[in-house]
């Protein structure tokens, strides 16, 4: 597929104005530095190749989504919920517990879908999400949500995961966005956003840090403190980290966007939400972000760094959800303070984790050791952190990655014959069949919500 060099019809209206000018050269600079200019005074949408786009559309409505609503529902009554692992070959482990994260993200997934193509048959999936979220996982004793459960409901891990439960904030918000836009349900769309701001209320009552900012890793059932604060088996036992802290940001800047749906008139909350949300804008570039240009990814609660690993996914994706953070918030003076840190992230992954000769993002780094396997995340969110690059600057480097990336993907990261994307590959692009398709890890999230980013912000399903 070949795109354009910059934009459609924006670019078509700078041509424009610039044959007025008197000259169809491009580079002359200083006409077109002026056409440019003249062009960013119209508001509108910047697109590339409407090609790009279509193909985006396709692998999103007739892969991605169809793909999780035939093999990710276990609809057993006694074991409801998704399936906590699917194979290669798309067999469900029944066996296997379920996480609030994977709950949270088929939640968000398809309440997006629907808020983005007005198609209510999304909400179906959703609405299974949303029964399992709150009849299985929330503590009707301490509050919250429980980090896993067994297949039959009942309880696994029981601490309060606040990377689980900002995702569940994430999901629980969007859905009820989408059930007051689609389906125009306010009484539920209430229940759920009142869900989404009991769990805002926990995770800044009891994670909180007033004193150095940004949030903890867990606490314990009861929300006391904990002494088990790791997130998975690849991470480190530690007060703080990026990725929680990231993820709270992902959550609340969805909850400043969707809040006024619902409870237009509840401006006190709001403002509330976008003050906390702020104030992670700053940690997040003032102690997690690392003056090497990536981010840190363990820390001690002083924001001391615990470790060097380099995780090139996460810089990319950080790259564009502050910036997000930044435009729901509507506050120009932290876009410029925040924007050289963000455009230089999405620079520096560009230099040291995107592999030119490919066109795909590698993993990490530990020490001198390079990971160079295409994990399907990171294939995602170097697309949408590339994409936002390329909006903010409209620098043909960006532009040209995000093409390379794309054709990865379909090329490589789909599994043509099973549907949906390989978990991870190998440089030369042959599956690693070890990870699985599907699980309490890989779900619809990544690869959905990298296809809605770009299709949402083009325009091209209104």
């Amino acid at each position: 597929m070949e795109y354009s060099r910059e934009c459609s019809k924006k670019e078509e209206k700078t041509v424009v104005i610039y044959k007025i000018l008197g000259n169809y050269h491009f580079y002359n600079r200083f006409l077109w530095k002026a056409a440019l200019y003249l062009n960013i005074m119209n508001v509108g949408v910047i697109k590339m190749d409407e090609k790009f786009y279509e193909s985006i559309k396709t692998e999103l409505l007739e892969d991605i989504l169809p793909y999780w609503e035939k093999y990710a529902r276990d609809e057993n009554p006694s074991s409801k919920g998704f399936y906590g692992d699917i194979s290669n070959k798309n067999k469900q482990n029944k066996k296997i517990s379920r996480s609030i994260v994977m709950t949270s993200r088929f939640l968000w997934t398809y309440s997006a879908a629907a808020r983005l193509t007005k198609n209510a048959d999304y909400l179906k999936m959703a609405d299974f999400a949303y029964d399992v979220v709150k009849n299985q996982y929330f503590d009707k004793v301490y509050g919250g949500v429980y980090w896993s459960v067994e297949t039959d409901g009942t309880p696994r891990v029981s601490k309060k995961q606040i990377y689980g439960e900002a995702f569940c904030c994430y999901g629980l918000c969007e859905y009820a966005a989408a059930i007051k836009e689609i389906r125009g349900d306010e009484a539920l769309a209430k229940e759920s956003m009142n869900k989404s701001l009991e769990l805002f209320d926990f995770m800044e009552k009891y994670a909180f840090d007033s004193a150095d900012g940004g949030y903890i890793e867990a606490c314990a059932m009861n929300w006391s403190q904990t002494q088990d604060m790791q997130l998975s088996p690849k991470d480190m036992n530690c007060p703080k980290s990026m990725n929680t802290n990231l993820h709270v940001m992902e959550a609340y800047t969805n909850l400043y966007r969707t809040l006024p749906v619902v409870f237009a008139e509840n401006t006190e909350k709001r403002a509330q939400v976008g003050n906390s949300l702020t104030n992670l804008v700053r940690v997040t570039v003032e102690k997690i972000l690392q003056k090497n240009g990536h981010l840190g990814m363990f820390f001690d609660m002083k924001w001391n760094l615990l470790d060097e690993e380099i995780s090139y996914g996460h810089d990319i994706e950080a790259s564009w959800l502050l910036w997000e953070a930044a435009c729901e918030l509507g506050d120009d003076s932290l876009k410029n303070e925040i924007r050289p840190s963000v455009l230089n992230m999405a620079d520096v992954a560009l230099a040291e984790g995107f592999d030119m000769n490919t066109g795909a993002m590698e993993n990490f780094m530990r020490g001198t050791k390079k990971d160079r396997t295409r994990v399907w995340w990171n294939q995602a969110e170097s697309l949408n952190g590339f994409y936002n690059a390329w909006e903010m600057t409209r620098s043909q480097k960006f532009a040209e990655v995000c093409e390379m990336q794309w054709n990865w993907i379909l090329n490589y990261q789909v599994d043509k014959k099973g549907g949906e994307w390989w978990s991870a590959l190998t440089p030369k692009g042959r599956p690693i069949t070890k990870e699985s398709k599907g699980g309490n890890w890989k779900t619809s999230y990544h690869s959905g919500r990298a296809c809605m980013e770009l299709l949402r912000r083009s325009g091209t399903i209104k």
